[in-house]
């Protein structure tokens, strides 16, 4: 064969491999469809998952929290898809000024977290929340949700966009101060659990009375309203077994803890209809150690006491109007007297310091009491939450 037959040979064979259609390895269209069939299936899984597991699991007692009041037992079972792929990150609206710092006040609003200078941070799939504060690493926040017929959720949502249910179907839920403990009914008992990460550990149980709720965290006990159409409290210590029987029976509401342990709270008389501030000591029963009756309280429950154990802001009435009112607890005794703060608060108060507090009004406002202020005749005025949607009532909440 001559060179330039061998040459034009060559150059016929390679022709035809490039013309040659040769199938893919990898069909992307199909890996494409693959994938999101897989990914809608694991969703659907997930959501009749966590539909099973609230309505069946929870209620039923399958999941494990503790047998009697011991604190043995596995972790809670936690809801929720550990996959960081598909976690939708918190939001941040860029209106208003920069954001607060950790002591500052916030308000959340459904799924919406609204600080008190405008800015917002939007929360992925939780739903309306009765209760929030950070967690104890300020990593996130615990969120309780409002009453439904199946019961509250506890939410543990993370800044990084995980969202997971740490408890379903829950009666009354409370948290402790420093977000490491929980209080919870469920059915005919109480329960108490620590909060570690994204789960709930160390439960331990008792049987309780059918009107029973937790009510806060005094120190590592719970207090405990046996009865919320009556007064009477007791105190429940997980460690010390089963719940006890009514410590006193006067104690209407407790608004907080003093420095040294004791309690202030609201007393019943024995005039019908009057009652009276008192400091309680746990270590006697939650017997008034020192008692001030010249108030006209409400009984609604609404009231805080500031970190160094000054001031009490509380409901009452002053001339026959409903307001709020600021109480030196340093006077607490028979001629005990109060100034008002502001309109009457709902939800939760929060003290950014001893001489400053937060808290919402009955129309959702949010209202920043200066004590120097109201003390000289000046009481707060509410301000409208910015940003809040129409029909919206948001709940404070401390720092982002």
């Amino acid at each position: 064969m001559r060179p330039d037959e061998l040459e034009d040979a060559v150059r016929e064979t390679l022709s035809r491999q490039v013309a040659l259609t040769r199938p893919l390895r990898v069909d992307p269209a199909g890996q494409a469809i693959r994938r999101a069939n897989r990914i809608r299936r694991r969703r659907t899984a997930a959501g009749l998952a966590l539909a099973a597991v609230s309505t069946v699991l929870l209620s039923a007692g399958m999941v494990q929290l503790g047998a009697g009041a011991g604190r043995e037992g596995p972790p809670i079972l936690v809801i929720g898809d550990p996959d960081p792929a598909n976690r939708p990150n918190p939001t941040t609206s860029i209106s208003g000024p920069a954001l607060p710092s950790p002591t500052a006040t916030v308000a959340v609003m459904s799924q919406t977290l609204v600080s008190a200078d405008g800015r917002r941070l939007e929360l992925p799939d939780v739903g309306p929340a009765e209760h929030v504060q950070p967690l104890s690493d300020n990593g996130g926040w615990l969120v309780v949700s409002t009453p439904s017929t199946a019961g509250r959720t506890l939410w543990v949502v993370q800044r990084d966009g995980l969202v997971q249910a740490l408890l379903a179907g829950a009666g009354a839920i409370v948290l402790a101060p420093d977000s490491r403990q929980v209080a919870w009914r469920d059915g005919k008992d109480l329960l108490v659990a620590g909060v570690v990460g994204n789960q709930l550990i160390g439960a331990a149980r008792t049987p309780a009375p059918p009107t029973a709720e937790p009510v806060r965290f005094v120190g590592d006990s719970v207090l405990v309203r046996l009865d919320p159409s009556a007064a009477g409290h007791t105190l429940w210590r997980p460690s010390a077994g089963q719940l006890p029987g009514a410590l006193d029976e006067k104690t209407l509401n407790v608004y907080g803890p003093l420095p040294d342990g004791r309690l202030v709270g609201q007393i019943t008389t024995d005039r019908p209809g009057r009652t009276c501030l008192a400091v309680l000591d746990p270590a006697r029963q939650l017997s008034p150690v020192r008692t001030g009756c010249g108030l006209e309280l409400s009984r609604d429950g609404v009231g805080a006491v500031s970190a160094d154990g000054r001031w009490l802001l509380v409901n009452g009435t002053t001339g026959k109007v409903s307001r709020s009112l600021l109480v030196d607890l340093k006077r607490l005794g028979p001629d005990a007297t109060a100034v008002a703060a502001g309109p009457a608060m709902t939800g939760t108060i929060i003290w950014s310091n001893p001489a400053s507090a937060s808290y919402l009004d009955g129309a959702g406002e949010l209202v920043r009491l200066d004590v120097s202020a109201a003390r000289a005749g000046r009481p707060a005025s509410p301000d409208p939450v910015p940003g809040l949607p129409a029909g919206d009532r948001p709940v404070l909440v401390r720092g982002f």
